[in-house]
């Protein structure tokens, strides 16, 4: 694929999964740079924002970096911003996770546990699952050459609760259906990881960094 001219900056809050984004970035022609630097953050096109572990290191580690202002700006501008499991619920007001945590609240909302009625389904809920469109996002470039239905890869314990249910744009079950991703003007933001779900998860990424 032909590379892209847009820089996306990884933000490094010390808690993402870092280099397999930059690599599947780097892959489908984006030109990511990884750093915990608020200012090439502010100089950057788009931001990703990554993350694994738990909800309040996260904030922990934005905050002491002065990164969580930074993503802010960059956001309040119109910048494209791609946030992958933590960095999807850190947008959200709270999570009951070591909490209640406050997060960004650039969202309203909560992010809660799993706690399935059916014993058989484990927490984390970790592996393959389907993800169904929302009503609307169709015709979304985020979404090109990504079909309704289609199989993307999930770790996590606790999800999104959206209080605008109109914000959801794609949806999985997991004893019972639950948000797995948002968009919100110039945000996207996913619970499943798309640097691990392969062909569909590299289109995404692709689409957002606008290689072709």
């Amino acid at each position: 694929m032909s590379r892209g001219t847009a820089t996306i900056a990884v933000v490094d809050s010390g808690y993402g999964n870092l280099r397999s984004v930059e690599r599947a970035l780097c892959h489908v022609g984006g030109h990511p740079v990884v750093t915990a630097d608020p200012d090439v953050v502010r100089k950057a096109d788009k931001v990703v924002v990554p993350g694994q572990g738990a909800f309040r290191d996260c904030m922990a580690g934005l905050s002491k970096r002065g990164l969580g202002q930074a993503v802010r700006e960059k956001i309040a501008s119109g910048a494209p911003y791609l946030g992958i499991c933590l960095g999807l619920q850190v947008l959200f007001d709270e999570s009951e996770e070591q909490g209640p945590c406050q997060g960004m609240g650039l969202i309203r909302g909560r992010v809660i546990r799993f706690l399935p009625e059916d014993r058989t389904l484990k927490v984390p809920h970790m592996g393959w699952n389907h993800v169904r469109f929302a009503s609307g996002v169709e015709g979304d470039p985020l979404f090109r050459g990504i079909s309704d239905g289609s199989l993307l890869y999930f770790v996590h314990s606790y999800f999104v609760v959206p209080e605008d249910p109109t914000v959801i744009a794609l949806r999985a079950d997991y004893g019972g259906a639950f948000c797995a991703a948002v968009r919100q003007g110039n945000v996207f933001a996913c619970q499943f990881h798309p640097e691990k779900s392969q062909k569909v998860g590299l289109r995404l990424l692709a689409n957002f960094a606008g290689a072709p």
